[in-house]
């Protein structure tokens, strides 16, 4: 979601040597955004001060850079450019960094609802409007790498495949149940479709009662792939059916068609960013919560919102024109 920042600050600054620091795990998707020039390694993890290692790192970066975005809003964030003693350090004022930051800008949340357009306004000059619309994330892929991900992992694409992405890193009450995938598993495999389960091993336990439950052939990829084949093997699909995920956000990046899940988020803050989109919710009185788990105990967002609505999504999907704009937020009603 941070990309279209980065098209903007090329577009502005054509000659402009961007460097992105972010942790190690994020460099796949880095590294296949064009708009960048470098990578940065970020070697804290979430929460840890290590201000020592911090002012270390600051000071090995004196003199190179004339410009530092900090995209995040914790206090620690900021250190490394203050230590780095880069001229202009811009961000949104967050946990009180006005001495850290001495391009501080005030956050209007209703003026910018989405998080890539927070993003985004911070390539603007103090107190200018953010103009829209933005440019859409898009990644790049080589098809020598989509070939030795097919080789490396023993696949064949020689069936129209559909990527699910069932997992979700936030909490339970962003995942659409397993029983649900599986059965939209056995629909989409007796159409003639592969289907495969993409996501990391903390998904395995959820990716393995989807294969167990459906009763049919399917590749479980959870857990075997790095970022870097996950991306390229998620460019092959035909189609992505996911929750609100970070892969949710690869595959519109990878302009496939996206069929995404909503429960506990909003659509308006994170949609996918994708003119080949559909977004299914129930939209019910107590969605979105933001919650990691269902405050209510019924999770009857997700629970509800069953196979028949998301097949319905897909053929809506499928059946779009090239360049059909993306759906609007859409709140499916159960009877």
């Amino acid at each position: 979601m941070a990309q279209p920042l980065y098209q903007r600050l090329k577009a502005y600054r054509p000659h402009v040597h961007l460097s992105v620091m972010a942790p190690d795990w994020t460099l796949p998707l880095l590294e296949r955004m064009p708009e960048v020039d470098a990578t940065l390694r970020n070697p804290f993890g979430h929460g840890a001060l290590k201000m020592g290692q911090r002012w270390r790192l600051g000071r090995s970066l004196r003199g190179q850079f004339e410009q530092a975005i900090v995209l995040p809003n914790s206090f620690k964030s900021a250190l490394v450019p203050w230590f780095a003693r880069i001229p202009l350090r811009t961000g949104f004022v967050g946990e009180s960094r006005f001495g850290l930051l001495n391009d501080a800008r005030t956050l209007y949340p209703k003026a910018l609802p989405q998080m890539v357009e927070r993003f985004a306004a911070l390539a603007e000059g103090p107190g200018k409007p953010l103009p829209r619309p933005l440019p859409a994330p898009r990644l790049t892929i080589q098809v020598g790498a989509q070939q030795t991900a097919l080789r490396e992992l023993g696949l064949s694409a020689d069936r129209p495949i559909v990527a699910f992405c069932p997992g979700a890193e936030y909490g339970p009450a962003k995942r659409w149940p397993a029983r649900h995938f599986a059965e939209l598993a056995r629909r989409l495999v007796s159409q003639g479709y592969a289907v495969w389960l993409f996501g990391s091993a903390k998904d395995k336990p959820e990716t393995d009662a989807i294969a167990r439950m459906a009763g049919v052939e399917l590749v479980d990829l959870a857990g075997r792939t790095s970022l870097a084949q996950a991306i390229d093997l998620l460019s092959l699909a035909h189609l992505v059916v996911t929750n609100d995920s970070g892969l949710m956000h690869v595959a519109a990046a990878l302009q496939r068609p996206v069929v995404a899940l909503y429960g506990s988020s909003s659509p308006e803050f994170t949609p996918p960013l994708s003119e080949r989109a559909e977004i299914v919710s129930l939209d019910l009185e107590c969605s979105p919560c933001f919650e990691r788990n269902c405050p209510l105990k019924h999770f009857d967002c997700m629970e509800k919102l069953d196979s028949d609505l998301v097949e319905a999504a897909i053929a809506r999907t499928l059946t779009k024109p090239p360049g059909t704009p993306a759906s609007p937020y859409i709140p499916v009603v159960p009877v």
